[in-house]
């Protein structure tokens, strides 16, 4: 039947999530989900908005989240966009403001959405090699570009760019626009959201599924100079007018409201990764340096495929990517709870 597909489907190679397995009693360190719940401001808001108004369309402008995170990063309402969850708002990016005549620049290991992007929109691009200790080297994007992007910390290695190598970036790189996808920065970076005053050619995207362990409510958001906010608004209104939801607006201004909350399950998920990554070294695991939500490591001599496997055999379940193949030793760990990790490293001294 896919005759009758559109030529562009047929050229589609379309981006795998993580495994949402439904089998019972798994560990789940798979899709870098937050191990604490939201807030209890947030389930309290969400609670409010069950009622008859839900009859009615949500505000098509999101004002009031908008206006939270605003406040939240020292902005105007008019610096920020919201989508359902930050894969929407990088596609309206991309649309946007990523496709031009010249390639857009990201690295060549980097959050696999990236080239689906470009391969639904048309638009051409150059990955750019990581260096040796799968670092991003801004001089390697100091040329002519059509845009570029890169998630900071990097996904999946967790390395993490000082804000100063990319104000030097963008210094280098007046003429297009540069998009830091800051999905992972709360767990230990500096954010880039305070350069967007300075730098009209720069937007930070940024998501709630993570720090603000509101995956499930798929809230992500821009923020950038209004103009390039606007065109972004312009793709969003010619393609869906009413993106969240009345209770991904109520939640998601309730958890940007609630900033000790968010601050203190960050901190606790940063203290296990720091534990977490002691106990894997010890076990002879070599492990990148981490700013995210999640470690990347490898034990040499052994397959990455093989030791994630015989994890799910004890019911603990991994990201392993098998290309490129310069990341397949390597597995993706997300850091759960201390006593997941616990039992994660008790595994492994098992497997290894």
């Amino acid at each position: 039947m896919n005759r009758y597909w559109s030529k562009v489907v047929h050229g589609l190679t379309p981006y795998v999530p993580g495994e949402q397995p439904k089998l019972p009693n798994l560990v789940k360190l798979n899709t870098n989900e937050n191990p604490y719940g939201p807030s209890r401001r947030v389930l309290d808001a969400l609670r409010a908005e069950v009622g008859d108004t839900l009859r009615l369309y949500p505000d098509p402008g999101s004002d009031k989240l908008r206006a939270a995170i605003a406040a939240r990063h020292g902005l105007t309402a008019d610096q920020v966009f919201v989508g359902n969850g930050s894969d929407e708002v990088l596609a309206h990016v991309f649309l946007a403001l990523l496709k031009h005549d010249a390639p857009v620049l990201f690295p060549d290991i980097t959050y696999s959405f990236y080239p689906v992007y470009c391969g639904l929109y048309g638009i051409e691009f150059t990955p750019v090699p990581l260096g040796a200790a799968f670092e991003i080297k801004v001089d390697d994007y100091l040329r002519p570009n059509g845009g570029i992007i890169f998630p900071n910390p990097n996904a999946p290695t967790g390395r993490l760019l000082p804000v100063s190598e990319i104000e030097r970036l963008l210094q280098a790189n007046p003429a297009s626009v540069v998009v830091i996808d800051e999905a992972y920065v709360a767990f230990g970076g500096e954010s880039c959201v305070p350069l967007v005053k300075k730098y009209p050619q720069l937007l930070v995207t940024h998501t709630l599924s993570k720090s603000h362990a509101l995956a499930g409510l798929r809230v992500g958001y821009a923020t950038g100079h209004p103009q390039l906010i606007e065109a972004l608004n312009r793709v969003k209104d010619s393609f869906n007018s009413y993106p969240l939801d009345r209770f991904a607006q109520a939640g998601a201004a309730a958890a940007m409201e609630d900033e000790a909350y968010f601050a203190g399950i960050c901190q606790k998920v940063a203290a296990t990764r720091t534990t977490l990554v002691a106990a894997l070294q010890g076990l002879g695991f070599e492990v990148l340096p981490s700013a995210a939500n999640f470690i990347f490591a490898r034990f040499p001599g052994r397959d990455g495929a093989d030791i994630a496997a015989k994890l799910r055999e004890r019911s603990i379940i991994v990201r392993h990517f098998r290309h490129p193949q310069r990341v397949s030793p390597y597995l993706r760990i997300t850091v759960g709870t201390d006593e997941q990790c616990a039992g994660l490293v008790d595994a492994l001294r098992e497997i290894v």
